[in-house]
């Protein structure tokens, strides 16, 4: 992080291997990473590919320039009714790993989660219960329900804290 910091600063001042730049920009469109076209600036300026909703392009494209891709490529370039359907879905492949209905589609990764957390419940709990057993000592004489009533009889016989309804008057 500090690293990353530092050559930032160095970036902003023109200083980055003793070499003077005069563009402290993202990468200018069309450069490619191996053989990866970037068609934009990214999600934070970066050279990436994700597939998210938020922000549904990507600063480069999913897959590398083949030649096949390449020839449909030139082939975009005329009239997109002479393309059949399989090679408009190949192009938009070679742009982007998934549409929206697959990003949106269920993955089944809330069984795995729930399956886990009950687990991780049902540990807590055996815990719980041999820790009650074998480790807690009992619990004394004065938890008993007879002596709670015992205690509470010998309070109102007391008249210990008593409540009345008007603070003014006290009436016994």
């Amino acid at each position: 992080m500090a690293g990353r910091t530092l050559l930032m600063s160095l970036v902003r001042r023109n200083l980055v291997n003793g070499v003077r730049s005069y563009s402290n920009d993202a990468p200018p469109i069309n450069v490619k990473y191996g053989n990866r076209e970037v068609v934009g600036f990214g999600l934070n300026g970066e050279a990436s590919y994700l597939d998210l909703e938020d922000f549904p392009y990507p600063a480069i494209r999913y897959k590398e320039i083949t030649p096949d891709i390449q020839a449909l490529k030139e082939k975009e370039k005329g009239d997109w009714k002479k393309l059949s359907t399989n090679e408009k879905k190949e192009l938009y492949r070679a742009s982007f790993c998934q549409t929206f209905a697959e990003i949106d589609a269920p993955t089944g990764e809330w069984k795995s989660i729930t399956g886990c957390a009950a687990f991780g419940i049902g540990i807590a709990l055996w815990i719980f219960i041999l820790l009650k057993t074998y480790v807690y000592p009992p619990l004394p004489h004065t938890f008993s329900r007879e002596w709670q009533l015992a205690t509470y009889d010998r309070l109102v016989k007391l008249d210990a804290n008593p409540i009345w309804g008007d603070w003014k008057r006290k009436e016994k």
